[in-house]
């Protein structure tokens, strides 16, 4: 457009002097030629004034149209390019950094979630095993204990009755129950002068060639099991006094 008002511009002032050169050529005839040089000269620097002001002119309406279109110059433009590559590139590095954090965050949880999980897997694997042990203990305690009072009652009434034979076992559970005597089959069994068999060492040959009869085992079971004919009695002997079952009276 500025470019346009420049053209028509020189065009109004070339057919401008070409008019007044015509004008010029025409009253040559009525004045003197002097006087037409001054005049030309007069007129020529009238145009040429107004073209310059015509191209100021043009200056102020294009500065005027950049900025009411929001035109940039060519240092500005880069300039601005720089600040948006900028921009984007730092949000880009921040967008790698937080997505990082992120990933370092859950990587560190996961971590934590394993390790918690492998603790509690081996406190409870420890916790079973503990109980396995404790319980095997109690058990081959217990098989000790079934072996060890089927032992005394295969010595002291291998040759009674079933019953006598439960007695006699029932005795013995009575004495550990009892706050008098010690508190196991085995310190009960093995205190001294209680026991005949145990003090001679015939208790022991039995016990560990396992030389006591099934009833006996049996009558055992039962004992710890709760099986009492006798009630509370703590003694048994051949007196005379007391509870009598077989050979052997209880009280």
């Amino acid at each position: 457009m500025i470019q346009y008002k420049r053209w028509v511009s020189m065009a109004v002032v070339a057919t401008t002097v070409t008019v007044m050169t015509l004008g010029v050529n025409t009253q040559a005839a009525e004045h003197h030629t002097e006087m037409m040089y001054a005049s030309d000269h007069m007129e020529i620097a009238s145009f040429a004034q107004l073209l310059q002001d015509s191209e100021r002119t043009d200056e102020i309406v294009m500065e005027n149209e950049y900025q009411e279109a929001g035109l940039l110059t060519v240092e500005e433009l880069d300039k601005k390019i720089a600040e948006q590559k900028q921009a984007e590139k730092e949000a880009e590095e921040k967008a790698l950094q937080e997505k990082k954090e992120a990933e370092e965050k859950a990587q560190r949880e996961l971590e934590e979630a394993q390790k918690k999980e492998a603790e509690r897997i081996a406190a409870e694997q420890a916790e079973a095993q503990r109980k396995a042990e404790e319980e095997a203990a109690v058990a081959q305690l217990q098989e000790a204990d079934k072996e060890l009072l089927a032992s005394i009652i295969f010595c002291e009434a291998g040759n009674q009755p079933y019953e006598g034979q439960v007695a006699v076992g029932a005795v013995i559970m009575n004495r550990v129950k009892s706050a008098v005597y010690p508190n196991s089959i085995s310190e009960v069994v093995y205190q001294s002068g209680q026991f005949g068999p145990a003090m001679t060492g015939w208790l022991d040959s039995v016990r560990y060639s396992a030389g006591y009869t099934p009833s006996a085992m049996q009558a055992a079971i039962d004992a710890l099991s709760g099986s009492n004919p006798i009630g509370d009695c703590l003694y048994f002997d051949q007196g005379g006094m007391g509870y009598q079952l077989g050979d052997h009276y209880f009280h």
